[in-house]
């Protein structure tokens, strides 16, 4: 049996996946995602990039689009 100390630093952490976009850069895509997901998501910990692409247009980058893991707090009662 664990004993209070080890049950209070026990936590379960779950993953979402998003596509940040933005016409700035690659950093205001993962912002954006980060946000987003802030706005329903409470404790998030972290944010893991997993891919960075881009839409082109007439041979010009017209939208950064980064493929974003967010990992967060499971709260329990």
């Amino acid at each position: 049996m664990k004993d209070t100390h080890e049950q209070e630093h026990m936590s379960v952490v779950k993953v979402v996946e998003l596509i940040g976009s933005s016409p700035v850069s690659w950093e205001d895509a993962v912002r954006n995602a980060v946000e987003a997901a802030a706005r329903t998501v409470r404790n998030i910990k972290g944010a893991d990039v997993k891919r960075w692409t881009a839409k082109v247009e007439n041979n010009r980058i017209v939208e950064y689009r980064a493929v974003v893991k967010i990992a967060f707090i499971v709260e329990t009662d």
